[in-house]
Protein backbone atom coordinates (compact mmCIF):
# COMPACT_ATOMS: atom_id res chain seq x y z
CA UNK A 1 0.00 0.00 0.00
CA UNK A 2 1.11 3.74 -0.53
CA UNK A 3 0.70 4.18 2.85
CA UNK A 4 3.38 2.09 4.18
CA UNK A 5 5.90 3.35 2.25
CA UNK A 6 8.18 6.15 4.03
CA UNK A 7 7.62 9.96 2.14
CA UNK A 8 10.29 12.71 1.82
CA UNK A 9 10.54 15.66 4.69
CA UNK A 10 12.43 18.83 3.98
CA UNK A 11 15.96 17.58 3.81
CA UNK A 12 15.04 15.38 0.57
CA UNK A 13 13.27 18.19 -0.66
CA UNK A 14 16.74 20.48 0.14
CA UNK A 15 18.40 17.27 -1.58
CA UNK A 16 16.12 17.79 -4.69
CA UNK A 17 17.55 21.32 -4.92
CA UNK A 18 21.37 19.99 -4.84
CA UNK A 19 20.56 17.44 -7.44
CA UNK A 20 18.71 19.78 -9.95
CA UNK A 21 22.10 22.00 -9.77
CA UNK A 22 24.28 19.61 -11.79
CA UNK A 23 21.18 18.92 -14.12
CA UNK A 24 20.60 22.27 -14.98
CA UNK A 25 24.15 23.26 -15.55
CA UNK A 26 25.00 19.97 -17.67
CA UNK A 27 21.57 20.81 -19.66
CA UNK A 28 22.68 24.65 -19.77
CA UNK A 29 26.40 23.75 -20.86
CA UNK A 30 25.50 22.12 -23.82
CA UNK A 31 23.32 25.29 -25.14
CA UNK A 32 25.17 27.63 -23.94
CA UNK A 33 27.87 28.20 -26.13
CA UNK A 34 25.42 28.62 -29.03
CA UNK A 35 25.35 32.86 -28.48
CA UNK A 36 28.66 32.50 -27.91
CA UNK A 37 29.78 31.25 -31.57
CA UNK A 38 29.93 34.60 -33.38
CA UNK A 39 32.95 35.69 -31.14
CA UNK A 40 34.69 32.15 -31.35
CA UNK A 41 34.63 32.86 -34.53
CA UNK A 42 36.15 35.97 -34.44
CA UNK A 43 38.83 35.33 -31.83
CA UNK A 44 39.88 31.34 -32.66
CA UNK A 45 38.91 31.54 -36.39
CA UNK A 46 37.64 27.67 -36.44
CA UNK A 47 36.20 25.96 -39.98
CA UNK A 48 32.53 25.26 -40.02
CA UNK A 49 33.59 21.37 -38.69
CA UNK A 50 35.65 22.58 -35.89
CA UNK A 51 32.51 24.55 -34.93
CA UNK A 52 30.51 21.69 -34.63
CA UNK A 53 32.91 19.87 -33.04
CA UNK A 54 32.96 23.11 -30.07
CA UNK A 55 29.19 22.91 -29.98
CA UNK A 56 28.24 18.74 -29.57
CA UNK A 57 31.47 17.09 -28.66
CA UNK A 58 31.17 17.52 -25.14
CA UNK A 59 27.36 16.07 -25.57
CA UNK A 60 28.63 13.29 -27.21
CA UNK A 61 31.54 12.17 -24.82
CA UNK A 62 28.78 12.83 -21.91
CA UNK A 63 26.85 10.64 -23.65
CA UNK A 64 29.55 7.84 -24.64
CA UNK A 65 30.19 7.30 -20.93
CA UNK A 66 26.74 7.75 -19.22
CA UNK A 67 26.35 3.71 -19.29
CA UNK A 68 29.80 3.48 -17.87
CA UNK A 69 29.08 5.98 -15.14
CA UNK A 70 25.93 4.36 -13.64
CA UNK A 71 27.25 0.76 -13.62
CA UNK A 72 30.32 2.78 -11.97
CA UNK A 73 28.33 4.77 -9.42
CA UNK A 74 26.07 1.87 -8.52
CA UNK A 75 28.94 0.23 -7.66
CA UNK A 76 31.30 2.70 -5.88
CA UNK A 77 28.37 5.00 -4.81
CA UNK A 78 25.47 7.34 -6.10
CA UNK A 79 26.93 10.32 -4.33
CA UNK A 80 31.21 9.57 -4.06
CA UNK A 81 30.61 9.85 -7.98
CA UNK A 82 28.44 12.78 -7.85
CA UNK A 83 31.08 14.84 -5.97
CA UNK A 84 34.45 13.47 -7.70
CA UNK A 85 32.37 14.62 -10.79
CA UNK A 86 31.58 17.84 -9.63
CA UNK A 87 35.24 18.95 -9.01
CA UNK A 88 36.21 17.20 -12.32
CA UNK A 89 33.51 19.53 -13.91
CA UNK A 90 34.86 22.28 -11.79
CA UNK A 91 38.19 21.78 -13.34
CA UNK A 92 37.63 20.95 -17.01
CA UNK A 93 35.11 24.25 -16.99
CA UNK A 94 38.09 26.61 -15.94
CA UNK A 95 40.35 25.14 -18.61
CA UNK A 96 37.48 25.13 -21.42
CA UNK A 97 37.17 28.81 -20.28
CA UNK A 98 40.81 29.81 -20.87
CA UNK A 99 41.79 27.71 -24.35
CA UNK A 100 43.78 29.70 -26.47
CA UNK A 101 43.00 27.71 -30.04
CA UNK A 102 39.76 25.90 -31.20
CA UNK A 103 41.69 22.66 -30.99
CA UNK A 104 42.32 23.25 -27.70
CA UNK A 105 39.05 24.17 -26.79
CA UNK A 106 37.66 21.14 -28.67
CA UNK A 107 39.87 19.01 -26.29
CA UNK A 108 38.31 20.52 -23.07
CA UNK A 109 35.05 20.13 -24.30
CA UNK A 110 35.77 16.65 -24.71
CA UNK A 111 37.01 16.30 -20.66
CA UNK A 112 34.21 18.12 -19.78
CA UNK A 113 32.05 16.35 -21.67
CA UNK A 114 33.58 13.16 -19.55
CA UNK A 115 33.50 14.74 -16.27
CA UNK A 116 29.32 15.52 -16.71
CA UNK A 117 28.99 12.05 -17.72
CA UNK A 118 30.02 11.08 -13.56
CA UNK A 119 27.32 14.01 -12.80
CA UNK A 120 24.29 12.37 -14.47
CA UNK A 121 23.37 8.81 -13.70
CA UNK A 122 23.58 10.14 -9.81
CA UNK A 123 21.21 12.39 -9.97
CA UNK A 124 17.97 10.88 -11.37
CA UNK A 125 18.80 7.61 -9.45
CA UNK A 126 19.65 9.33 -5.66
CA UNK A 127 15.95 10.31 -6.48
CA UNK A 128 14.78 6.97 -6.36
CA UNK A 129 16.65 6.28 -3.48
CA UNK A 130 15.11 9.73 -1.56
CA UNK A 131 11.57 9.70 -2.67
CA UNK A 132 9.90 6.17 -2.25
CA UNK A 133 6.30 7.78 -2.41
CA UNK A 134 4.82 7.53 -5.89
CA UNK A 135 3.48 10.83 -5.90
CA UNK A 136 6.21 12.50 -4.54
CA UNK A 137 8.80 10.62 -6.94
CA UNK A 138 6.42 11.76 -9.68
CA UNK A 139 6.94 15.70 -8.38
CA UNK A 140 10.30 15.11 -7.97
CA UNK A 141 11.23 13.39 -11.31
CA UNK A 142 9.08 16.30 -12.96
CA UNK A 143 11.06 19.19 -11.43
CA UNK A 144 14.40 17.00 -12.73
CA UNK A 145 13.09 16.71 -16.20
CA UNK A 146 12.46 20.60 -15.75
CA UNK A 147 15.85 21.73 -15.22
CA UNK A 148 16.75 18.82 -17.59
CA UNK A 149 14.80 20.41 -20.81
CA UNK A 150 14.58 23.87 -18.87
CA UNK A 151 18.66 24.06 -18.79
CA UNK A 152 18.61 23.59 -23.12
CA UNK A 153 16.80 26.50 -23.07
CA UNK A 154 18.12 29.00 -20.60
CA UNK A 155 21.83 28.32 -22.02
CA UNK A 156 21.36 30.93 -24.32
CA UNK A 157 19.83 33.52 -21.56
CA UNK A 158 22.82 32.79 -19.28
CA UNK A 159 25.19 33.22 -22.23
CA UNK A 160 23.87 36.17 -23.31
CA UNK A 161 23.81 37.84 -20.15
CA UNK A 162 27.22 36.71 -19.86
CA UNK A 163 28.28 37.52 -23.03
CA UNK A 164 27.27 41.30 -22.95
CA UNK A 165 29.52 41.50 -19.35
CA UNK A 166 32.69 39.24 -20.20
CA UNK A 167 34.82 37.44 -22.60
CA UNK A 168 33.21 34.31 -24.20
CA UNK A 169 34.97 32.03 -21.36
CA UNK A 170 32.86 33.50 -18.68
CA UNK A 171 29.80 30.93 -20.20
CA UNK A 172 32.10 28.14 -19.09
CA UNK A 173 34.10 29.67 -15.85
CA UNK A 174 30.41 30.62 -14.64
CA UNK A 175 30.39 26.72 -13.36
CA UNK A 176 32.51 26.82 -11.10
CA UNK A 177 31.40 28.38 -8.17
CA UNK A 178 28.11 26.01 -8.71
CA UNK A 179 30.25 22.87 -8.38
CA UNK A 180 31.91 24.09 -5.40
CA UNK A 181 28.59 24.66 -4.04
CA UNK A 182 27.30 21.02 -4.69
CA UNK A 183 30.63 19.58 -3.42
CA UNK A 184 29.46 21.42 0.33
CA UNK A 185 26.02 20.89 0.34
CA UNK A 186 26.09 17.19 -1.15
CA UNK A 187 27.97 15.55 1.71
CA UNK A 188 25.32 17.25 4.11
CA UNK A 189 21.85 16.70 2.06
CA UNK A 190 22.19 13.73 0.08
CA UNK A 191 22.20 10.02 1.46
CA UNK A 192 24.41 7.29 -0.16
CA UNK A 193 23.49 4.33 -1.81
CA UNK A 194 25.37 1.76 -3.65
CA UNK A 195 24.52 -1.71 -5.05
CA UNK A 196 25.16 -4.13 -2.21
CA UNK A 197 25.88 -7.17 -4.24
CA UNK A 198 27.39 -5.14 -7.24
CA UNK A 199 29.79 -7.83 -8.79
CA UNK A 200 33.12 -7.03 -10.93
CA UNK A 201 33.27 -4.25 -12.72
CA UNK A 202 33.39 -5.36 -16.45
CA UNK A 203 36.43 -2.96 -18.14
CA UNK A 204 35.65 -4.62 -21.39
CA UNK A 205 32.48 -3.78 -21.25
CA UNK A 206 33.42 0.16 -20.55
CA UNK A 207 35.98 -0.09 -23.09
CA UNK A 208 33.34 -1.79 -25.93
CA UNK A 209 30.30 0.77 -24.67
CA UNK A 210 32.84 3.82 -26.26
CA UNK A 211 34.26 1.76 -29.15
CA UNK A 212 30.52 1.51 -30.36
CA UNK A 213 30.00 5.28 -29.69
CA UNK A 214 32.90 7.24 -30.88
CA UNK A 215 33.01 5.71 -34.55
CA UNK A 216 29.56 6.28 -34.93
CA UNK A 217 30.04 10.13 -34.02
CA UNK A 218 32.82 10.16 -35.97
CA UNK A 219 30.95 9.04 -38.85
CA UNK A 220 28.50 11.09 -38.53
CA UNK A 221 30.87 14.23 -37.98
CA UNK A 222 32.14 13.62 -41.17
CA UNK A 223 29.24 13.98 -42.86
CA UNK A 224 28.93 17.59 -41.41
CA UNK A 225 32.40 18.47 -42.34
CA UNK A 226 32.35 16.78 -46.16
CA UNK A 227 34.13 13.71 -45.46
CA UNK A 228 34.44 10.48 -48.41
CA UNK A 229 31.49 8.47 -48.18
CA UNK A 230 33.52 5.44 -47.94
CA UNK A 231 35.18 6.89 -44.83
CA UNK A 232 31.85 7.71 -43.52
CA UNK A 233 30.19 4.57 -44.26
CA UNK A 234 33.19 2.54 -42.55
CA UNK A 235 33.01 4.31 -39.17
CA UNK A 236 29.62 4.12 -38.65
CA UNK A 237 30.01 0.28 -39.64
CA UNK A 238 32.65 0.02 -37.11
CA UNK A 239 30.27 1.48 -34.68
CA UNK A 240 27.73 -0.62 -35.26
CA UNK A 241 29.55 -3.80 -35.46
CA UNK A 242 31.01 -2.63 -31.41
CA UNK A 243 27.18 -2.05 -30.60
CA UNK A 244 26.59 -5.66 -31.50
CA UNK A 245 29.91 -6.77 -29.23
CA UNK A 246 28.64 -5.28 -26.52
CA UNK A 247 25.27 -6.49 -26.60
CA UNK A 248 26.63 -10.21 -26.71
CA UNK A 249 28.79 -9.47 -24.10
CA UNK A 250 26.34 -7.88 -21.87
CA UNK A 251 23.66 -11.19 -22.21
CA UNK A 252 27.24 -13.42 -21.19
CA UNK A 253 27.62 -11.63 -17.68
CA UNK A 254 25.86 -12.75 -14.36
CA UNK A 255 26.40 -8.83 -13.29
CA UNK A 256 26.21 -6.75 -16.92
CA UNK A 257 26.93 -3.57 -17.40
CA UNK A 258 24.08 -2.48 -19.26
CA UNK A 259 20.98 -4.62 -17.51
CA UNK A 260 19.38 -6.07 -21.20
CA UNK A 261 16.14 -6.94 -19.38
CA UNK A 262 14.78 -3.70 -18.95
CA UNK A 263 14.59 -3.60 -22.72
CA UNK A 264 12.20 -6.15 -22.37
CA UNK A 265 9.43 -4.05 -21.36
CA UNK A 266 7.91 -2.77 -24.48
CA UNK A 267 7.04 0.64 -22.89
CA UNK A 268 10.73 1.08 -21.81
CA UNK A 269 12.14 0.98 -24.99
CA UNK A 270 9.18 3.17 -26.02
CA UNK A 271 9.59 6.06 -23.76
CA UNK A 272 13.43 5.71 -24.53
CA UNK A 273 12.53 6.71 -28.11
CA UNK A 274 10.43 9.32 -27.17
CA UNK A 275 12.78 11.13 -25.04
CA UNK A 276 15.50 10.74 -27.58
CA UNK A 277 13.62 12.17 -30.46
CA UNK A 278 12.45 15.76 -28.27
CA UNK A 279 15.65 16.42 -27.20
CA UNK A 280 17.09 15.44 -30.82
CA UNK A 281 14.90 18.06 -32.40
CA UNK A 282 14.77 20.46 -29.46
CA UNK A 283 18.61 21.17 -28.81
CA UNK A 284 19.15 20.67 -33.01
CA UNK A 285 16.58 23.39 -34.07
CA UNK A 286 18.01 25.44 -31.05
CA UNK A 287 21.69 25.52 -32.81
CA UNK A 288 19.92 27.60 -35.40
CA UNK A 289 17.40 29.60 -33.20
CA UNK A 290 20.36 30.76 -31.50
CA UNK A 291 22.46 32.26 -34.21
CA UNK A 292 18.98 33.51 -36.37
CA UNK A 293 18.11 35.61 -32.95
CA UNK A 294 21.94 37.07 -33.15
CA UNK A 295 23.24 37.20 -36.55
CA UNK A 296 19.94 37.88 -38.30
CA UNK A 297 17.85 39.86 -36.31
CA UNK A 298 20.77 41.45 -35.08
CA UNK A 299 20.05 40.58 -30.94
CA UNK A 300 22.13 41.90 -28.15
CA UNK A 301 23.47 38.73 -26.86
CA UNK A 302 21.00 39.18 -23.59
CA UNK A 303 18.24 40.03 -25.69
CA UNK A 304 18.59 37.27 -27.55
CA UNK A 305 18.71 34.76 -24.55
CA UNK A 306 15.43 36.78 -23.20
CA UNK A 307 13.75 35.41 -26.33
CA UNK A 308 14.05 31.95 -25.67
CA UNK A 309 12.30 32.18 -22.33
CA UNK A 310 9.01 31.14 -23.25
CA UNK A 311 10.59 27.75 -24.14
CA UNK A 312 11.74 27.63 -20.87
CA UNK A 313 9.28 28.63 -18.35
CA UNK A 314 6.66 26.44 -20.87
CA UNK A 315 9.30 23.51 -20.32
CA UNK A 316 8.90 23.77 -16.42
CA UNK A 317 4.90 24.16 -16.64
CA UNK A 318 5.11 21.20 -18.73
CA UNK A 319 6.79 18.96 -16.43
CA UNK A 320 5.10 20.00 -13.09
CA UNK A 321 1.62 19.50 -15.19
CA UNK A 322 2.61 16.07 -16.00
CA UNK A 323 2.83 14.68 -13.03
CA UNK A 324 -0.96 15.28 -12.54
CA UNK A 325 -1.94 14.94 -15.70
CA UNK A 326 -0.62 11.32 -15.95
CA UNK A 327 -3.11 10.48 -12.57
CA UNK A 328 -6.21 10.80 -14.85
CA UNK A 329 -4.56 9.57 -18.20
CA UNK A 330 -2.56 6.71 -19.52
CA UNK A 331 1.30 7.76 -20.35
CA UNK A 332 0.87 6.55 -24.06
CA UNK A 333 -1.62 9.13 -24.99
CA UNK A 334 -0.24 11.56 -22.84
CA UNK A 335 3.32 10.87 -24.17
CA UNK A 336 1.94 11.47 -27.70
CA UNK A 337 0.26 14.63 -26.94
CA UNK A 338 2.82 16.20 -25.88
CA UNK A 339 5.12 15.21 -29.45
CA UNK A 340 2.22 16.64 -31.10
CA UNK A 341 2.57 20.30 -29.44
CA UNK A 342 6.22 20.29 -29.91
CA UNK A 343 5.88 19.27 -33.94
CA UNK A 344 3.45 22.51 -33.71
CA UNK A 345 5.88 24.30 -32.30
CA UNK A 346 8.61 23.40 -35.15
CA UNK A 347 5.33 23.64 -37.54
CA UNK A 348 4.94 27.43 -36.29
CA UNK A 349 8.89 27.98 -36.99
CA UNK A 350 9.26 26.52 -40.29
CA UNK A 351 7.13 30.15 -40.99
CA UNK A 352 10.13 32.09 -39.81
CA UNK A 353 11.90 34.69 -42.58
CA UNK A 354 13.72 37.36 -41.97
CA UNK A 355 11.61 40.39 -40.89
CA UNK A 356 9.28 37.84 -39.77
CA UNK A 357 6.98 39.24 -36.71
CA UNK A 358 8.58 38.21 -33.49
CA UNK A 359 5.57 36.77 -32.19
CA UNK A 360 5.68 33.75 -34.56
CA UNK A 361 9.16 32.64 -33.33
CA UNK A 362 7.50 33.28 -29.42
CA UNK A 363 5.06 31.08 -30.10
CA UNK A 364 6.30 27.96 -31.98
CA UNK A 365 8.94 28.41 -29.06
CA UNK A 366 6.34 28.04 -26.35
CA UNK A 367 4.81 25.19 -28.19
CA UNK A 368 7.98 23.41 -28.69
CA UNK A 369 9.23 23.90 -24.83
CA UNK A 370 6.00 22.99 -23.57
CA UNK A 371 5.56 19.62 -25.34
CA UNK A 372 8.97 18.87 -24.64
CA UNK A 373 8.40 19.07 -20.72
CA UNK A 374 5.65 16.81 -20.73
CA UNK A 375 7.46 14.51 -22.68
CA UNK A 376 10.66 13.97 -20.36
CA UNK A 377 8.83 14.14 -17.06
CA UNK A 378 6.49 11.24 -18.24
CA UNK A 379 9.35 8.80 -19.61
CA UNK A 380 12.07 9.99 -16.99
CA UNK A 381 9.61 8.92 -14.65
CA UNK A 382 8.33 5.66 -15.59
CA UNK A 383 11.81 4.35 -16.31
CA UNK A 384 13.15 5.11 -13.16
CA UNK A 385 9.55 3.43 -11.80
CA UNK A 386 10.49 0.05 -13.74
CA UNK A 387 14.27 -0.24 -12.80
CA UNK A 388 15.02 -2.65 -9.61
CA UNK A 389 16.86 0.01 -6.89
CA UNK A 390 20.26 -1.51 -7.31
CA UNK A 391 19.90 -0.72 -11.16
CA UNK A 392 18.60 2.76 -11.01
CA UNK A 393 22.07 4.08 -11.57
CA UNK A 394 22.18 2.07 -14.86
CA UNK A 395 18.78 2.34 -15.89
CA UNK A 396 19.10 5.99 -15.24
CA UNK A 397 22.40 6.19 -17.44
CA UNK A 398 20.30 4.49 -20.60
CA UNK A 399 17.78 7.29 -20.42
CA UNK A 400 20.20 10.02 -20.43
CA UNK A 401 22.65 8.79 -22.73
CA UNK A 402 19.91 8.57 -24.90
CA UNK A 403 18.41 11.81 -24.73
CA UNK A 404 22.09 13.07 -24.65
CA UNK A 405 23.20 11.42 -27.38
CA UNK A 406 19.56 12.49 -29.02
CA UNK A 407 20.70 16.50 -27.96
CA UNK A 408 24.60 15.63 -30.01
CA UNK A 409 22.94 13.85 -32.97
CA UNK A 410 20.36 16.61 -33.30
CA UNK A 411 23.39 19.55 -33.64
CA UNK A 412 25.26 16.60 -35.85
CA UNK A 413 22.35 15.50 -37.86
CA UNK A 414 19.91 19.11 -38.44
CA UNK A 415 22.97 21.39 -38.14
CA UNK A 416 24.69 19.48 -41.19
CA UNK A 417 21.61 19.89 -43.23
CA UNK A 418 21.23 23.29 -42.39
CA UNK A 419 24.74 24.00 -43.26
CA UNK A 420 23.89 21.55 -46.65
CA UNK A 421 20.71 24.16 -47.40
CA UNK A 422 22.84 27.45 -46.50
CA UNK A 423 25.62 26.10 -49.08
CA UNK A 424 23.73 25.31 -51.61
CA UNK A 425 21.35 28.25 -51.28
CA UNK A 426 23.96 31.59 -50.57
CA UNK A 427 24.83 33.68 -53.63
CA UNK A 428 27.99 35.38 -53.40
CA UNK A 429 26.99 39.10 -54.52
CA UNK A 430 28.67 40.09 -58.11
CA UNK A 431 31.73 41.74 -57.20
CA UNK A 432 32.74 39.65 -54.51
CA UNK A 433 36.39 38.59 -54.14
CA UNK A 434 36.62 35.14 -54.49
CA UNK A 435 38.55 34.38 -50.90
CA UNK A 436 35.84 36.38 -49.64
CA UNK A 437 33.11 34.48 -50.96
CA UNK A 438 34.79 31.31 -49.96
CA UNK A 439 34.67 31.71 -46.70
CA UNK A 440 30.95 33.27 -46.47
CA UNK A 441 29.56 30.67 -48.36
CA UNK A 442 30.85 28.27 -45.60
CA UNK A 443 28.48 29.88 -42.72
CA UNK A 444 26.79 32.52 -41.37
CA UNK A 445 29.77 33.68 -39.04
CA UNK A 446 32.10 33.09 -41.34
CA UNK A 447 29.81 35.33 -43.92
CA UNK A 448 29.77 38.49 -40.65
CA UNK A 449 33.28 38.16 -40.74
CA UNK A 450 33.72 38.89 -44.24
CA UNK A 451 30.97 41.30 -44.60
CA UNK A 452 33.58 42.98 -41.87
CA UNK A 453 36.00 43.65 -44.49
CA UNK A 454 34.36 44.56 -47.52
CA UNK A 455 33.19 48.29 -48.31
CA UNK A 456 29.54 49.18 -47.33
CA UNK A 457 27.52 47.83 -50.00
CA UNK A 458 29.20 44.61 -50.94
CA UNK A 459 28.97 43.75 -46.97
CA UNK A 460 25.15 44.46 -46.88
CA UNK A 461 24.50 42.37 -50.15
CA UNK A 462 26.83 39.46 -48.71
CA UNK A 463 24.54 39.48 -44.55
CA UNK A 464 21.30 39.68 -47.07
CA UNK A 465 22.21 36.40 -48.94
CA UNK A 466 23.73 34.84 -46.13
CA UNK A 467 20.82 35.79 -44.03
CA UNK A 468 18.43 34.53 -46.14
CA UNK A 469 20.12 31.27 -47.32
CA UNK A 470 20.65 30.41 -42.77
CA UNK A 471 16.93 30.83 -42.16
CA UNK A 472 15.98 28.63 -45.08
CA UNK A 473 17.91 25.97 -43.87
CA UNK A 474 16.69 26.72 -40.10
CA UNK A 475 13.19 25.96 -41.57
CA UNK A 476 14.59 22.87 -43.42
CA UNK A 477 15.67 21.49 -40.06
CA UNK A 478 12.55 22.16 -38.06
CA UNK A 479 10.11 20.67 -41.18
CA UNK A 480 12.15 17.78 -40.86
CA UNK A 481 11.87 17.96 -37.12
CA UNK A 482 8.11 18.22 -37.42
CA UNK A 483 7.53 15.45 -39.24
CA UNK A 484 9.83 13.63 -37.34
CA UNK A 485 7.98 14.05 -34.36
CA UNK A 486 4.64 13.47 -35.39
CA UNK A 487 5.04 10.15 -36.78
CA UNK A 488 7.02 9.59 -33.20
CA UNK A 489 3.83 10.46 -31.56
CA UNK A 490 1.39 8.13 -33.63
CA UNK A 491 3.84 5.51 -32.75
CA UNK A 492 3.59 5.91 -29.61
CA UNK A 493 -0.04 6.39 -29.10
CA UNK A 494 -0.51 3.39 -31.29
CA UNK A 495 2.34 1.09 -29.18
CA UNK A 496 0.74 2.30 -25.75
CA UNK A 497 -2.47 2.43 -25.90
CA UNK A 498 -3.31 -0.19 -23.27
CA UNK A 499 -0.22 1.08 -20.64
CA UNK A 500 -1.42 2.51 -17.39
CA UNK A 501 0.86 3.82 -15.07
CA UNK A 502 -0.26 1.87 -12.25
CA UNK A 503 1.45 -0.91 -13.96
CA UNK A 504 4.97 0.49 -13.52
CA UNK A 505 4.05 1.81 -10.10
CA UNK A 506 3.52 -2.24 -9.43
CA UNK A 507 6.80 -2.83 -11.16
CA UNK A 508 8.26 -0.64 -8.79
CA UNK A 509 6.83 -1.97 -5.97
CA UNK A 510 7.52 -6.10 -6.50
CA UNK A 511 10.99 -7.36 -4.66
CA UNK A 512 14.59 -7.48 -6.90
CA UNK A 513 16.27 -10.52 -6.79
Amino acid sequence: MNEALPTAGRKEWLGLAVLALPVLLISITVTVLYLAVPFLSEDLRPSGSQLLWIVDIYAFLLAGLLIVMGALGDRIGRRRLLLWGATAFGVTSAAAAYAPTAELLIAARALQGAAAATLMPPTLALIRNMFHDPGQRRTAVAVWAASFAGGSVLGPIVGGWLLEHFWWGAVFLVNVPIMLLLLVLGPILLPEYRDPEPGRFDLWSAILSLAAVLPTVYGIKQVAGGGKVMEIAGAIALGLLFTVVFVRRQRSLSNPMLDLRLFGDRGFGVFLLTGTLAIFALVGVFYFVSQYLQMVLGLRPFVAGVFTLPAAVMALIGALLAASIVKRFRPGPTIAAGMLVTCAGFAVLAQVRPGSPDVILLLGLALLGGGVGVVQAIASDLVVAVAPPQRAGSASAVLEAATEMGGALGVAVLGSMGLAVYRSVFQPPEGLPPEAASVAGETLGGAAGAAAELPQELATAVLASAREAFTTGMRVSALVAAALLACTAALTAVTLRHLRVDRAVAAERQPSH
